[in-house]
């Protein structure tokens, strides 16, 4: 059985990668909360006070993707998003994953 993303879920997800890979001041805290999906115990976790620093729009898909990935079991890269994850993480930690 493959897992797919519905289109609510998939148009926030792609909207959170889109900010994470840009240069803004909300960038940093969508990143950290798409590799603490990824893989939490080498990317560290999210903090939710995190969340504070986002528009109430990214919030918002935070907690749809949260919500999907809370009641699915599946990793980015069984979604077809690993190359995203993995420029992700050479972004914002500097290293291969």
């Amino acid at each position: 059985m493959t897992i797919k993303l519905d289109n609510t879920t998939q148009q926030a997800l792609e909207q959170l990668i889109t900010v994470a890979h840009a240069d803004t001041g909300q960038s940093g805290a969508v990143a950290n909360f798409l590799l603490a999906w990824h893989n939490a115990s080498e990317n560290g976790g999210f903090d939710l006070t995190d969340l504070w620093g986002l528009d109430e729009h990214l919030v918002s898909a935070c907690a749809v993707v949260f919500l999907w990935v809370a009641s699915h079991r599946a990793y980015p890269d069984e979604l077809g998003y690993g190359e995203q994850f993995q420029a992700l993480w050479q972004q914002w930690r500097g290293r291969d994953a």
